[in-house]
């Protein structure tokens, strides 16, 4: 199975950091909250701009978990839409010819799903198969990758879709002035991402340098629960993110890829393109340090962090897009996606161009 293109979609309201930092001290301010403390907080993510699915003056007049959900399927609709056909045309791909679509949030709710939803929307054939998955967080669109790989063994002829929509600022608890909602505020973004995948047997596997998805794994970790994920009630989803999160991916990480690298005959030295979900700078410096890689390895994570923030689960096909629109590696170079989230769980798809 090869990831024959990846494409990208964002609201149209781009706000850089200082901008949303005035506008949420502004608020948290008139709540005697310490807006110094909230300025450290935000500036020391290393975001410097991000896409909402709203304009910054809409937040305000949300008044309840149903009136943001209700906004994330309108948006969500449009990015998602916008991202698959940017897919499809990366990947000379026509929208008819997908045989599965699979599609992965953590941030919104819909039944019909989204992806149902989508089908009157678009030129999608009637005999779709839909894969709705939510919940894995920021691991999904990395687990997604391999599932749709998964599928694609029993129809090996086939093209299946892969669809990550995350709007994370209409989770926002503006009553939460919690450590960990405050760094959301300032780490979290909106977007949607799509990647194509052809079947080992579907005409279109070859031509211009495409990797193939060779092996992937998971890897839970038991009694991790409290790391990340989110707390529900009548507010909507309020976050719940440990600062263990960057203890928890350096004392395991390295030893997972090892493990799951050597039962291919392979070592980390194999890999020249990691493609690393960029959770935050403490997540990126642990990934390195676990990984035993320079600052450079880790680049492109670095550089989507700083533009678009994070994404939850749909920044780790942003990076991937890059890396795949960027000169390809040699011919049978390795590369490896990896990505954490609620559980604690590792996702990690090995590559081979």
């Amino acid at each position: 199975m090869r990831i024959a293109g990846v494409g990208t979609a964002y609201p149209p309201h781009y706000y850089d950091q200082e901008t949303l930092l005035a506008a949420l001290a502004g608020f948290w301010g008139e709540h005697h909250y310490n807006v110094e403390r909230l300025e450290r907080l935000h500036r020391n993510v290393l975001v410097g701009g991000r896409h909402l699915a709203l304009p910054l003056e809409r937040y305000p007049l949300l008044r309840d978990w149903g009136e943001a959900n209700a906004v994330w399927i309108d948006v969500a609709l449009d990015t998602g839409r916008r991202a698959i056909e940017n897919a499809l045309i990366a990947a000379s791909v026509r929208t008819e010819d997908v045989g599965t679509l699979l599609f992965v949030t953590t941030t919104g709710l819909a039944t019909p799903s989204l992806d149902a939803l989508l089908m009157n929307r678009m030129p999608l054939r009637p005999s779709l198969r839909r894969v709705p998955i939510f919940g894995l967080g920021c691991a999904a669109a990395v687990a997604g990758l391999a599932r749709a790989a998964d599928l694609l063994l029993a129809r090996p002829d086939e093209v299946a879709v892969l669809l990550s929509v995350e709007l994370c600022s209409l989770t926002l608890q503006r009553e939460d002035l919690s450590t960990a909602n405050l760094i959301g505020t300032g780490l979290f973004a909106d977007g949607a991402a799509a990647a194509v995948v052809l079947g080992s047997e579907h005409p279109q596997n070859g031509g211009r340098p495409r990797p193939r998805i060779v092996a992937s794994a998971s890897v839970f970790y038991p009694d991790t629960e409290h790391v990340m994920g989110w707390d529900i009630d009548a507010r909507g989803f309020g976050l719940r993110l440990s600062a263990d999160v960057p203890d928890v991916v350096e004392r395991h990480l390295g030893g997972d890829v090892d493990s799951f690298l050597a039962a291919r005959g392979l070592a980390r030295g194999d890999i020249v393109r990691w493609i690393c979900h960029p959770g935050g700078p403490r997540v990126l410096e642990s990934m390195e340090r676990a990984l035993e890689i320079p600052r450079e390895a880790l680049e492109t994570s670095w550089k989507v962090l700083q533009e678009v923030g994070n994404l939850s689960s749909a920044t780790s096909l942003v990076v991937l897009q890059r890396v795949l629109e960027a000169e390809p590696p040699e011919p049978g170079a390795y590369g490896l996606i990896s990505a954490l989230g609620p559980g604690f769980a590792a996702e990690l798809v090995l590559l081979q161009w």
